[in-house]
C-alpha cells in the first residue's frame, strides 16, 4: 500500500487584503502539517483574493503576491509538505494565473492556468493570457528580490507535473476542468495520480451537483485522486464564493467541507491509498491501450517521497454520503454569509430595512434573521472570530457577547414599515408581526406628510397639483437612507447601518420597480433570486427559521400598495406587470440562458404552451414582455448590488451584457413573429402534450394594464 494524507481547504479570502489572506493561508498550511498532510491545496489566485479584477492589471498586485510568497518560503511553512500557492505571476510581456507549487522552502514549478473563465461573471482574459505551450516546461527568471532571498533563480514554467519517488501530482486549474479536452485525462494517462484543482467558484442555486459530477467524473474511468479547494465568503463583490472543498478518490467523494459558513479557514483531510487508484487502472483494458501510446507530458523529478507504507494506525477514508442543500436552504444561508462578510468588512453596524409587510421585503428580513442564528451558533462552537466581529458590531462591552439570535438582531437589525394611506392594516401588522419574531428594532412610520408637502411644494412651483403614484415609493427611498444614517446616532450607538434593497430578479427583468425607489440600497440579498424560488423559501422558513408569520405573508396576493384601498379595487403586482411570475421566470430563463431573441422565443414558447394558447396569443405575449423589458433596461444600470444566485439574471455591471436604450417597439423582430402567425392561420398544428402545461404554468393574465413604474 502506499497511504497519502491530503488537505484541501476552504478560505475566506478578501480581495487585496494581503494580511487577511496570509493570516488564513498560513492557519490552513498550520492546520494540514498538524493532520500529517503530506499535499496541502489552497484556492485559485488566493493570495491576491479571486475578485481583484483591474487591480489585476497593477504590478503592485503582482509584487506584493510575490513578497507574500516569499515570507511564506523564508519561514519554516513548507517544511515537508507540497503546497498549491495561487497567485498571479508576469513572465515577459504576458500575466498569467498561476499555481506555484513549492515545498521545502523551494519553489519547484510554476503553472500557469491554460483555459480561462471568461462568461458569465467571469471576465479572466481582460486580466490574464491564457498558457497555450503545451510541449515543453520553459525557464522562468525569478525576479532579483524573491531569487535573492531564496538562493533560486530560475524554475520551470509551463504545462506539466511533479514526478516524485512513489507516484506524481498535477495541477488542473478551475476552468480547465469543463473544458471539452480537460488536462487530467491527458496527465492520468502519463501517470498522474494525484489532481489538484484549485478554484474560485461562485455559488449559484442548484449548481453544486454539475460540479462534484465533474469531480467524480474525473476519475471515475481513469482513476485518481482529485482534490478540490474553493474561497467561500464575500471578497468585495456580488458573488458568494460557497466553499465546498473535496476529495475524490477513484470517483467516489472521501470528504466535503461545507458549502455556506461564516469560518475564515477550513480544513478537511483524507487518507488514501494510491494503490486502489493503479489497481483500477490496471483493470481497464483501454487505459492501458491509449496510456501505451501517449502525448508525454513534461515533468519536474523532485527526489522526495510522500507517501507511507502498510500501517494499522492509519485509517483510510471510505466514500461517503455527498451533502446537498435544498434550494430553500440555499437561499437562506447563501445570502445570510454574503451580508455577514458585508457587514463586518463594510464597518458598518448593522442593517435597516424598509418592511412591507410583503413577500420580498420579508424574505430579506429572514435572510438577516437566519445570519444571527449562524453567528451565534457560530460563536457557541468557539469561533473566537466570529465573536470578535459580533462583539464590535453589535456594541457589547464588559465581556459580553451575543447568546440568543433574538438578543443579537435587536442590536443590529433595524426594521422601518413606511405606511401611507394606500397601506393595509394586514401588512402593517405582518411587518410588525415578523419582526418581533426575528428581535429587531421596529419602526412604524406614517409617510402621507412627506408625501403631502413635496406634492404642494410642486403646486407651488408649477401651480399644478400632480396624480403621481410613484413619489411615496422614492420618499420611502430617502427616508431609509436618513434613517441609516442617524438612527445609530440616536441610540448612541457608533457606526452607520447599511439600507437592504428587496427586490426580485423577475421585477428587475420587467423593470417593475420605480428607479430610486426601496429597490435602491446598498446591497440587496435577493436580487438575483426568482419570486417563485422566494415563495418556497418564505414556506420552509416558516417552520425551519422559527418565523411562522412568514406563511401567512407567502399566502398573500403580491401588491406594492400604490394605490389608495378601496372597496372594488385592490392592487395585484401581476394584474399591474401584465404577467405572471411563473410566465417571467420562463421569460428570464429563456432570453438568457437559451439566448433567444423575440423571433426564437416565440417559436420555443408555441410548443411549450402550444396546448393551452394559439400562436397569436403566444406571438402577443412575447411582444409584450420584449416591449417592458426594453423600456425598463434603463434601470438596470442603477440596480443595487445584488447577491448572484440565478443563471438569469438581469444585473447590467457583469453578468448581463447589454444596451439599455432600444428601440422598444422591436419592428423588425415583431414583424417576423406576425408573419409566422399569418402563415400557420388554417393550418392544423400539432403540439406535444407536455407536462407542466398547465393553466397554472401558462398563467393567463389579461395584459392591457399599464405598469406604474415604466419609463420612471
Amino acid at each position: 500500500m502506499r497511504l497519502l494524507k491530503v488537505a484541501t481547504c476552504n478560505l475566506n479570502q478578501w480581495a487585496m487584503d494581503f494580511e487577511c489572506n496570509m493570516k488564513n493561508i498560513k492557519a490552513s498550511i498550520t492546520e494540514a502539517k498538524a493532520a500529517g498532510a503530506a499535499i496541502r491545496l489552497g484556492p485559485e489566485l488566493e493570495v491576491t483574493g479571486y475578485g481583484c479584477e483591474d487591480h489585476f492589471l497593477e504590478l503592485d498586485t503582482v509584487t506584493h503576491a510575490w513578497e507574500c510568497l516569499k515570507e511564506l518560503l523564508l519561514g519554516d511553512w513548507t517544511d515537508g509538505i507540497l503546497c498549491s500557492i495561487g497567485m498571479p505571476v508576469v513572465k515577459g510581456a504576458e500575466r498569467y494565473n498561476c499555481q506555484v507549487l513549492c515545498m521545502n522552502r523551494r519553489i519547484i514549478m510554476i503553472r500557469p492556468k491554460m483555459w480561462l473563465a471568461n462568461d458569465g461573471n467571469y471576465r479572466e482574459l481582460r486580466w490574464f493570457t491564457a498558457w497555450k505551450r503545451r510541449e515543453h516546461l520553459d525557464e522562468f527568471q525569478l525576479p532579483v528580490e524573491i531569487s535573492e532571498a531564496l538562493d533560486q533563480t530560475s524554475i520551470p514554467f509551463g504545462y506539466g507535473y511533479i514526478q516524485f519517488i512513489d507516484t506524481a501530482v498535477a495541477a488542473e486549474v478551475c476552468e480547465e476542468l469543463f473544458s471539452p479536452l480537460p488536462p487530467h485525462a491527458e496527465l492520468a494517462l502519463n501517470g498522474v495520480e494525484v489532481f489538484m484543482n484549485a478554484s474560485g467558484s461562485h455559488h449559484q442555486l442548484r449548481k453544486l451537483d454539475i460540479r462534484l459530477n465533474a469531480f467524480m467524473g474525473a476519475t471515475h474511468a481513469r482513476g485518481g485522486v482529485y482534490m478540490y479547494s474553493n474561497q467561500q465568503g464575500c471578497d468585495g463583490s456580488r458573488l458568494y464564493y460557497d466553499g465546498c472543498a473535496c476529495i475524490v478518490v477513484n470517483g467516489d467523494v472521501v470528504a466535503q467541507g461545507s458549502q455556506f459558513s461564516l469560518r475564515d479557514v477550513e480544513v478537511i483531510v483524507s487518507q488514501v491509498d494510491l494503490d486502489a487508484v493503479a489497481s483500477l487502472r490496471g483493470s481497464i483494458s483501454s487505459f492501458q491501450e491509449q496510456a501505451s501510446c501517449k502525448v508525454k507530458v513534461s515533468s519536474v523529478a523532485v527526489p522526495c517521497r510522500l507517501t507511507q507504507s502498510f500501517n494499522l494506525k492509519m485509517t483510510l477514508s471510505s466514500p461517503k454520503k455527498i451533502m446537498y442543500h435544498s434550494p430553500q436552504e440555499e437561499i437562506a444561508f447563501g445570502p445570510a454569509c454574503w451580508m455577514w462578510d458585508y457587514l463586518r468588512r463594510s464597518g458598518a453596524s448593522g442593517f435597516l430595512l424598509p418592511l412591507s409587510g410583503g413577500a420580498d421585503s420579508s424574505s430579506v428580513a429572514a435572510i438577516v434573521g437566519c445570519m444571527c442564528q449562524l453567528v451565534v451558533k457560530e460563536i457557541a462552537k468557539g469561533d473566537e472570530q466570529v465573536k470578535a466581529d459580533a462583539i464590535r458590531i453589535g456594541n457589547y462591552t464588559n465581556g459580553q457577547f451575543p447568546t440568543g439570535s433574538k438578543e443579537f438582531a435587536k442590536r443590529i437589525f433595524y426594521t422601518v414599515f413606511m405606511g401611507s394611506e394606500n397601506s393595509s392594516e394586514e401588512t402593517k401588522r405582518r411587518a410588525k408581526q415578523l419582526a418581533d419574531e426575528i428581535g429587531a428594532w421596529h419602526l412604524d412610520v406614517c409617510i402621507d406628510g412627506v408625501v403631502s408637502a413635496v406634492l404642494s411644494l410642486f403646486q407651488t412651483v408649477t401651480g399644478k397639483r400632480p396624480r403621481y403614484k410613484n413619489i411615496q415609493a422614492r420618499m420611502r427611498m430617502v427616508l431609509a437612507f436618513m434613517l441609516a444614517s442617524l438612527l445609530p446616532w440616536v441610540h448612541s450607538k457608533p457606526g452607520f447601518y447599511l439600507v437592504l434593497g428587496s427586490s426580485n430578479v423577475d421585477e428587475g427583468l420587467r423593470g417593475y420597480l420605480t428607479k430610486y425607489d426601496c429597490s435602491s440600497a446598498d446591497i440587496n440579498p435577493i436580487g438575483s433570486i426568482s419570486k417563485m424560488d422566494l415563495r418556497l423559501f418564505l414556506k420552509w422558513a416558516a417552520t425551519n427559521l422559527g418565523y411562522p408569520s412568514l406563511a401567512e405573508i407567502e399566502a398573500a396576493p403580491p401588491t406594492a400598495e400604490l394605490e389608495p384601498i378601496r372597496s372594488d379595487y385592490s392592487q395585484l403586482d401581476e394584474v399591474d406587470m401584465g404577467m405572471t411570475y411563473e410566465e417571467l421566470s420562463v421569460y428570464g430563463r429563456m432570453r438568457k440562458i437559451f439566448r433567444c431573441g423575440p423571433v426564437s422565443m416565440f417559436k420555443n414558447l408555441c410548443y411549450k404552451w402550444g396546448t393551452k394558447l394559439s400562436p397569436a396569443e403566444v406571438g402577443e405575449k412575447v411582444k409584450y414582455f420584449f416591449k417592458y423589458y426594453s423600456i425598463n433596461r434603463h434601470k438596470m444600470t442603477v440596480l443595487t448590488p445584488s447577491y448572484h444566485a440565478e443563471s438569469y439574471s438581469p444585473e447590467d455591471n457583469r453578468f448581463d451584457l447589454r444596451q439599455f436604450l432600444y428601440n422598444s417597439r422591436w419592428p423588425y423582430q415583431f414583424k417576423k413573429i406576425d408573419e409566422i402567425v399569418e402563415g400557420l392561420n388554417g393550418d392544423s398544428v400539432a403540439f406535444p402534450e407536455e407536462a407542466g402545461n398547465s393553466e397554472k404554468e401558462v398563467g393567463v393574465v389579461a395584459a392591457n394594464s399599464e405598469d406604474p413604474s415604466a419609463g420612471l
